[in-house]
């Protein structure tokens, strides 16, 4: 559970970063620098004091990175100009929760208690609560169907992607290894990276015939931002993640990691002075004591 509240925590500052960084360079630049920066640090790590490229779990933390770093962060990345940044993150974050406890009840028998159901339920109301649009605060854009084909699919990145972790760590566990969360963060990375640069590769080779436009240098600061966003996000967020998810079932794991909309609240107020609303705080407080009570749930 410490590792669910510490990814949620990191989580939430790389959000902030994450949205400084695409305001300073732009989507491509900010996206694959958080990337490199993070391959670095941590392969840095995983090649000298972790296991590098080495344990039984490896093929599975890369699809695990593949699905759910790659495939479900670009359908994230596609659901958010069609449907708004809160009702996006609320597909992608609340779905995930059900799609990860079928699957791996079905694929690695993982059975939660009445309670843990319960309470896990009670945070995602907190959460809907705090970020469901309204008639009277209604999405920015004008929201269209297919972004939420987008939202499900990112959605069944992040769940799935969250199984496929846990099948990794249980096939470290069977050959007798034991895994850290940075090596597991590193080799799970990979197969995110490679997935979103093939993307990024494929569109700028898309639109090739374009006139190409003339390259305005970023700001130094931009950078700084980019590295920011890597640290807390995918260095440090995505271990704990890694960590919390190799003793603990992703049922209970993510809906603790889908209240991180809601944690960055008093970060956004402090960091940036942006007032929260009645109603997020009212849900915040919901997904709060419900995290408190699955945390004690058996």
């Amino acid at each position: 559970m410490l590792g669910a509240l510490l990814t949620t925590i990191f989580f939430s500052l790389s959000v902030i970063f994450a949205n400084r960084s695409i305001t300073a360079v732009g989507l491509t630049r900010a996206n694959l620098g958080r990337l490199l920066v993070a391959l670095i640090c941590l392969g840095a790590y995983a090649h000298t004091l972790g296991r590098g490229l080495g344990g039984a779990g490896r093929g599975w933390f890369l699809l695990s990175g593949l699905i759910g770093m790659g495939l479900g962060d670009l359908a994230g990345f596609s659901a958010l100009p069609l449907l708004g940044s809160r009702l996006a993150i609320l597909m992608g974050q609340c779905l995930a929760v059900p799609i990860a406890i079928v699957a791996e009840g079905l694929w690695l028998g993982t059975q939660l208690t009445a309670g843990q159901l319960l309470w896990g339920a009670v945070i995602l109301a907190g959460v809907a609560l705090a970020l469901l649009p309204t008639p009277g605060s209604p999405p920015r854009v004008r929201v269209r169907p297919i972004g939420f084909l987008w939202g499900f699919l990112a959605a069944t990145g992040q769940g799935l992607g969250a199984v496929i972790s846990r099948r990794a760590s249980e096939a470290a566990a069977q050959a007798g290894e034991s895994i850290d969360g940075i090596t597991a963060a590193y080799q799970r990375i990979i197969g995110g990276l490679a997935v979103t640069a093939a993307f990024f590769i494929l569109r700028a080779w898309l639109q090739r015939d374009r006139a190409p436009e003339k390259p305005v240098p970023p700001p130094v600061r931009g950078y700084l931002w980019i590295a920011a966003n890597a640290v807390c996000g995918a260095v440090i967020g995505v271990s704990c993640y890694q960590w919390a998810l190799a003793t603990t079932p992703s049922g209970i794991v993510l809906p603790i990691v889908a209240t991180t909309p809601l944690v960055i609240i008093p970060f956004s107020y402090l960091l940036e002075g942006e007032r929260p609303s009645r109603r997020s705080l009212t849900g915040g407080a919901m997904a709060v004591a419900g995290a408190v009570a699955l945390s004690l749930a058996r």
